[in-house]
This record gives structure tokens, sequence and C-alpha cells, in this order.
């Protein structure tokens, strides 16, 4: 059922809800303790199994494809609505398994729909753990902690900030490293772990990587044009513009008033060049390193705080009667719990206890 091989002991369903039908793997006793796994942009649910058979036991591992990614049923993300579309369907995918609360963990744009989850859904959820999570702020366009949006059109956000080889190469299926710039496994072996590391999976994980959904309404998605540096702001359709900072609305009123507030853990890698303070696919600082001409300075669009970002949301989110640890893993990137699974679980392994 599942386009990519599973590893032993993964099961792969189609799971029909009122929204959308959703593939999800599945590991461990279907009475255990519920785990929603959640992957990020360019995967799928693939990418968590060798964590979902690392639970302990009386733990049941589920991982969606999320709209838009994987074999899951193929319908457009409205982005004008942000998470929303991801939120309901995976309360959707919830009442149809008939489960009420389960620990969820999430990875780089699906640690940002945690965020999401703990604010529109925070009585089903008894854990939070986000993986180098996108800031809630949005990815790209922001600037400060508290993500002030460089402009009033949230140029350098959305769709039109993607290189547009990326996503041909998916879509024409290129498993080359022809393309230094573009070619899926040569970005997914230079920026989701750090070099030199090579999964053992990696076949398998590229699979992964080029099932997510390709078009003008779904990867990248739609653009205008605008007056503003970099003169891309975000359309109105797929992943990347509904985490455009356009499209965050009430998600940080809504995660920081969340009337039931789950201890959140946020693990990273200490050398991740997606997520970062000076992340190589945010404009801000494509523009101060002068790969992209005519960047307006510093003050005007600096690179975006993503890590400093997350880090004051979940200071606040303490202040308001939350709780968080922050665990760095060193020597990994985007990716620590395929870098370094056994240290990723030492952590994520309390969180369950």
């Amino acid at each position: 059922m599942s386009t990519v091989p599973t590893l032993p002991g993964i099961t792969s369903q189609m799971v029909d809800t009122p929204r959308l039908k959703q593939h999800v793997l599945f590991s461990g006793p279907e009475s255990g303790t519920p785990v929603l796994f959640l992957h990020g942009n360019a995967s799928s649910a693939t990418y968590w199994e060798e964590i979902m058979l690392k639970l302990p036991e009386g733990f049941r591992g589920i991982a969606p494809d999320l709209r838009g990614y994987g074999d899951t049923e193929d319908k457009l993300v409205d982005a004008t609505r942000g998470m929303g579309d991801w939120i309901d369907d995976l309360a959707a995918l919830l009442d149809a398994l008939k489960i009420e609360k389960t620990h969820v963990i999430g990875h780089s744009m699906g640690g940002t729909i945690v965020f999401g989850l703990v604010g529109s859904l925070s009585g089903r959820v008894l854990s939070g753990t986000v993986v180098n999570p996108g800031s809630i702020y949005g990815f790209g366009g922001s600037k400060d902690l508290d993500g002030t949006p460089c402009y009033d059109d949230f140029a350098g956000s959305g769709g039109g900030v993607v290189n547009p080889d990326f996503p041909k190469l998916m879509a024409a299926g290129d498993r080359s490293s022809d393309n230094p710039q573009a070619s899926p496994r040569v970005v997914m072996n230079s920026f989701y772990w750090k070099p030199p590391f090579v999964p053992a999976r990696e076949e398998d994980l590229l699979s992964s990587l080029m099932t997510e959904k390709v078009g003008e309404q779904k990867y990248p998605g739609d653009f205008v044009a605008s007056g503003n540096w970099p003169n891309v702001a975000p359309g109105n359709f797929g992943p990347i513009n509904a985490i455009s900072p356009k499209y965050v609305g009430d998600s940080v009123k809504n995660f920081l008033g969340a009337a039931t507030k789950p201890f959140i853990l946020w693990v990273r890698g200490d050398s991740d060049m997606i997520v970062s303070d000076s992340s190589f696919f945010d404009l801000g600082t494509l523009g101060k390193l002068g790969y992209v001409p005519g960047w307006p300075g510093e003050e005007v669009y600096p690179p975006q705080p993503m890590v400093g970002q997350t880090r004051s949301l979940l200071e606040k989110y303490t202040a308001q009667g939350g709780s968080f640890e922050e665990v760095v893993i060193a020597d990994t990137g985007h990716t620590p719990y395929v870098e370094k699974p056994d240290e990723f679980m030492a952590a994520f392994g309390k969180v369950l206890k």
C-alpha cells in the first residue's frame, strides 16, 4: 500500500475520514498509548519509521502522510487557513481511529503543526515534541523575536522563494546528483543531515522526499509579484504558502492561551542549516551573504531569528503556565532523530514515561 517500502514491524493503511483518505503508518499494539508523528516538508511518514520502532513497550506509533504528501489522497492545501487544513485533517484522523488523547511529535513543518494542535486541540495533546520546528511566526519574511513582518505584503515568503528547479526535478523523479543546487539527493544529503553523514535508508528517504505533490497549487505553490525585495509575495495554495507569516492568524495567541498546556520538548540539531538564526533557506540570510542581489539591509530585512523566535515563544508559554525543555544534539543537522536515533530517544523516551 505504501509507495515507499516499509521496515519490518511497520504496517501501512489507508484511513477514510470525512475530509480525505489518509495514508498512515503504524507500529506497536492497537491498544497502546498513541503517539502521533508528523513529518516535515519534502518528506513523508517514512522518515519516522526507525523512531516508531524504538517506542517503549505499550505505545502505538501513528504516522500519517500529511495533506499534499506521500500516499494520502491528493487534495489541495488552502494556504489562506495557515495550518488549518492539517489541523482539521489530524483531528478527523484521531476521530476515525477513536483516539481521544495522544502524544504528538513533529519535525520541521510538522513541529509548527504541533504548536497549532496545542492551540486548537490542547485537551487532546498529552505532550508535544518539536524537532527543529519551523517558527510559529512563519518561514521567511519576518524579523525580531516577535515575528514582526519585514513588509506588509510578507514579501520573501511563500511559494515564490523556492528554487523552481527543485520541484521540477522532484516531479521528474530525478535521483541523480547532477544539479548541485537543486537535485533532490544533493539537497537532502547537504541539508537534511550534517555531512558527511549518509543514512542507511538513503534511497527510501529520497523516494519519500519525492512523494510530495508538485504543482502550481501544490508544491511550491503560487505566488504574486511584489514591489518589495525580493519581489515575490505569498499566494493562496500549497504548503509553503501555508507556512508564510501572512497566514499565521491567531496561532500564537491560541498556543499561548491554550486551556490545557502540555509539556513541550524541543529538540534540535546544533548544525541545522534549514531552521536556524542564519538559515540558508531564508532570503534575509542569502541577501546578507550577497547571494540574492538588492538586499535592503539588516534594518529592513535581517535574517529571520528562527531559533530565537521559538525560544521566546516557549519562554512566554512557560510564563503563562506551560513548561518546556530544550535539548540540543551535537554534530547533527536538521534531522537529528535520523542522524543520532539513540541519543534522540534518550530525550524523547523521558516524555513518554
